[in-house]
């Protein structure tokens, strides 16, 4: 008879075989609770704590516990189910504490979704199928989400910065950053044809129009 792993036993460092030493850790289960299955104890807590992101033992060996509680099947915690979502939280690499405990939280509820997911296929009534629907559409809506908080905590909230359609003239200078000052444009057509056509004709001085009216006069 298999007995369930004691969550609340701390956690403990078992050695493997040699021909595992450069793989990544993984975690092993056993009657007295859980162990990082490396063949260097001290390499393999050092492995673990940097493939979740966090700062120390004692953070690594929470958020080891989270994740096997939410690997549960059946009634107890899946390996293989835990060995997924270690190895999706070490692709998405959390670089600091708040990372790892979105990044755990996010294949959680990656699980989480694929059980409702299986149990809306194996709905027997309609109870279970608009229960299991509610579930998984709550969980679907969550997920990215997540990813959202991932990736704007990871910016630190630095708005992005859209060029678009920039012409840079010979001897002219591009700027890229934030620029806070506002400025006039003034955009002229600088085409020969526009430039003829803009141009104004002189006008005849006043005086010398009335000097040729008079003459006109005298001669008549």
């Amino acid at each position: 008879m298999d007995t369930a792993p004691d969550l609340t036993m701390p956690t403990a460092i078992a050695a493997s075989g040699p021909t595992e030493a450069a793989a990544a850790p993984r975690v092993k289960f056993s009657a007295q609770g859980f162990c990082i299955d490396h063949p260097d104890p001290e390499l393999g807590a050092e492995l673990m704590v940097e493939a979740l992101g966090v700062p120390d033992r004692e953070a690594m060996d929470g958020i080891l516990r989270q994740l096997i509680k939410a690997s549960v099947s059946g009634g107890s915690p899946d390996q293989v189910n835990l060995a997924f979502m270690l190895s999706m939280v070490r692709s998405i690499g959390p670089r600091d504490s708040v990372e790892a405990m979105l990044v755990a939280q996010m294949v959680s509820v990656h699980v989480m979704a694929m059980r409702c997911a299986h149990h809306l296929a194996h709905a027997k009534d309609l109870a279970q199928h608009d229960s299991a629907a509610r579930a998984l559409g709550r969980l679907a809506h969550t997920f990215p989400a997540q990813i959202e908080a991932l990736n704007r905590y990871r910016s630190r909230g630095e708005p992005a910065i859209t060029v678009q359609n920039v012409k840079v003239e010979d001897g002219g200078k591009a700027i890229v950053g934030n620029v806070t000052q506002q400025a006039r444009v003034i955009v002229s057509d600088q085409t020969p044809g526009s430039a003829a056509r803009k141009t104004p004709k002189p006008a005849r001085p006043r005086r010398r129009r009335e000097a040729a009216d008079s003459r006109q006069d005298a001669q008549a």
